[in-house]
């Protein structure tokens, strides 16, 4: 067996996430680098692409994983993208990692792929907040922040009255956000399934603490 070099996009070597991929290589014989992606230098020449880690020239990874944070996507999908024109495998394309951040495309792309969806709405700050109310079957309801992450930025807005507080308060910030159908039924769980070459390759329910309608695990899920 031909033992790869694979690295680990990280910024800390000391997360439980990092240390178990680490672990993961390493009891398949294979060798794991920890690369932190804000400190690598992307070079770009024709036909040359390189990118260099605390002043050396990172060669000779077979793959990378990523493990790029909503706060540092744009740099960090553009490590990505090199390593990508290095014609090195990388987990998690870079695109791939562009999409899942804008909650929009994201929603765009699962309808597209026929998925069951919460009925949403987006618009450029439209001053019709009832009808943007009345398009997701009015309240209760979910408003969301566009760019928020881990649960951050996502409230429930119990009546009408107060969905048109919540979203008249964001746009006058001018904050975009998506108004959603609030699907009682779920009662604060929600299933995340990992899906590799269309089949299910493991899954995991995410379920709030109690009083909370989000399942996030940063909000106690």
């Amino acid at each position: 067996m031909r033992i790869m070099k694979i690295g680990i996009l990280s910024r800390n070597a000391n997360l439980y996430s990092t240390r178990r991929l680490v672990e993961a290589i390493e009891a398949k014989g294979h060798e794991a680098q920890v690369i932190d992606h804000l400190k690598c230098d992307i070079v770009i020449e024709q036909d040359n692409p390189t990118i260099f880690y605390k002043g050396e020239n990172l060669s000779g990874l077979d793959a990378v994983i990523p493990r790029i944070g909503a706060q540092v996507t744009f740099y960090g999908t553009a490590v990505v993208r090199q390593f990508e024109m290095m014609n090195i495998f990388s987990a998690v394309e870079s695109q791939a990692l562009v999409r899942s951040r804008d909650k929009l495309r994201s929603l765009q792309i699962l309808a597209k792929a026929g998925v069951g969806l919460p009925k949403t709405v987006f618009t450029n700050y439209s001053k019709e907040v009832d009808k943007l109310i009345d398009s997701v079957g009015g309240a209760p309801l979910i408003v969301k922040l566009l760019e928020g992450t881990q649960g951050y930025g996502v409230v429930l807005a119990p009546t009408k009255k107060a969905a048109q507080s919540i979203i008249e308060a964001f746009h006058s910030m001018k904050a975009r956000v998506i108004v959603q159908e609030f699907i009682k039924e779920s009662k604060g769980a929600d299933i995340r399934a990992f899906v590799v070459n269309g089949k299910i390759a493991g899954a995991m329910k995410r379920q709030g603490k109690e009083g909370e309608f989000r399942s996030n695990l940063h909000q106690g899920g």
